[in-house]
């Protein structure tokens, strides 16, 4: 099975591009045919990856009038195992191009099928906004990973992605499952990143992932150089951590695998 993972909240800041990037690459480390698609229009993930000038096709000729495949956009990187589909900023003028279409929360996962068993696992980098992109995702995805920074109003807003988690499972996609919540931009040196660490735990219990991604230096530095973190500095924090969620997050779809056979079997 393909596991597909949103990684989603609307706010910015949150070290969710960080966080696209850098799991893709310590799934694609451990050898998991991994594909990360960047639906964000500012392109980070992509930009993480290749010049803007060597772009020339994106996912949204994938997902607009274009229709073009999925598979004809995709890039390969310097890890055989991972694979990206670009994105650009044209793709906040498909919020508006989309409006109105009956089938349009469903355009990313009709072109995903067609590629699902090339890949174990597919990450999606969204916007930091609920509008048709990110709904497009959850649709789309298996599960929902959430980024929370470790700061004074970090759960801020949490309710508003939550309602709209349990909307796509209420009617469009009622499989997807929240994966985890994972904090990041964590400062142990703080009062006020240990504190939010509790209030985060108190909020989301079991769903909070062990693996915690600090404040790295390095983390902020690898885009530029166009290397995700496990290759331009692998022993630095930010990789040993990031290598640790891929981990769990291993483990926990594995459990989660365990349950649905379970359920099918009852």
């Amino acid at each position: 099975m393909t596991w597909v993972l949103a990684i989603a909240n609307q706010k910015g800041g949150v070290g969710k591009t960080t966080t696209a990037i850098n799991l893709a690459a310590a799934l694609a480390e451990r050898k998991k045919r991994t594909l990360l698609i960047d639906l964000d229009p500012q392109a980070n993930s992509t930009l993480a990856f290749f010049k803007l000038d060597e772009i020339q096709t994106t996912i949204h000729e994938v997902l607009g009038e274009q229709r073009i495949s999925l598979a004809s956009i995709l890039r390969p990187t310097k890890d055989e195992f991972l694979k990206v589909a670009p994105g650009k900023l044209s793709l906040s003028r498909l919020e508006v191009q989309l409006a109105g279409q009956f089938d349009a929360p469903f355009k990313l996962k009709d072109a995903l099928t067609p590629v699902l068993k090339e890949f174990d696992y597919i990450v999606l980098d969204t916007p930091p906004a609920l509008g048709i992109l990110t709904v497009n995702a959850l649709v789309a995805s298996t599960h929902l990973l959430v980024p929370i920074q470790a700061a004074y109003f970090a759960i801020e807003g949490t309710d508003d992605l939550l309602e709209t988690y349990s909307r796509i499972r209420s009617r469009p996609n009622p499989d997807l499952k929240i994966l985890g919540v994972l904090i990041t931009l964590f400062d142990k040196r703080t009062n006020i990143s240990r504190d939010t660490h509790e209030q985060i735990r108190a909020v989301f219990g079991g769903t909070l992932f062990k693996t915690k991604i600090s404040k790295n230096v390095r983390l902020e530095e690898s885009p530029a150089y166009k290397e995700t973190i496990l290759t331009f500095a692998p022993k630095s924090p930010g990789a040993i951590e990031y290598r640790k969620l891929a981990l769990e997050v291993i483990q926990r779809v594995e459990e989660d695998r365990s349950a649905r056979h379970a359920e099918d079997a009852a």
